[in-house]
């Protein structure tokens, strides 16, 4: 039972966290082709690169059938996510740095909309990514070990200190 509610837990986390990378990549296109950040040297191609980085980490995660990697599946979910970090706090640094002074050359002014989005999708995919993380290396330790009742179940009981060695049992 618990198990199931593990892979649960696991697998909406991990649905969770690919959707709100794909938003991120979704803004970051908006602002390079809407927005015409594609016009600004060095930012534009960043956000570019957020959008793809952004997309594709997102719809690894969404992607059904990783099972069929077999061993390698799980290592590379959570280099994914790993990845997905990376690109959110990358991105939310950015933006504040921009907010505050120039950074290459480009400065942005005020929070507007856009740029509260942007901070809380990368902020709640941090979130959800590093939730998805800590699940999946639980749900593989647990899987590891068999749960057992008795700790000292299938080990040789000890002698009483008070006692012979040797001594049978029958006269303790």
């Amino acid at each position: 039972m618990a198990e199931r509610t593990r892979n649960r837990s696991l697998t909406a986390t991990r649905t969770l966290a690919g959707i709100t990378l794909l938003l991120i990549g979704g803004i970051h296109y908006q602002q390079y082709h809407y927005a015409f950040y594609s016009a600004i040297p060095t930012i534009g191609p960043l956000f570019l690169l957020n959008f793809i980085g952004g997309t594709a980490l997102g719809l690894f995660l969404l992607a059904p059938g990783k099972s069929r990697l077999g061993r390698l599946g799980n290592p590379l979910e959570q280099l994914t996510a790993l990845a997905g970090i990376g690109l959110a706090v990358s991105g939310a640094a950015a933006l504040v740095i921009s907010e505050n002074t120039p950074l290459f050359g480009f400065m942005e002014h005020g929070y507007r909309f856009v740029i509260v989005l942007t901070l809380a999708s990368e902020a709640v995919a941090v979130v959800l990514l590093t939730l998805f993380l800590v699940l999946a290396r639980s749900r593989a330790h647990g899987r590891g070990a068999a749960p057992t009742q008795n700790p000292s179940a299938g080990r040789p009981a000890r002698e009483p200190i008070n006692q012979r060695p040797g001594t049978p049992a029958a006269e303790r």
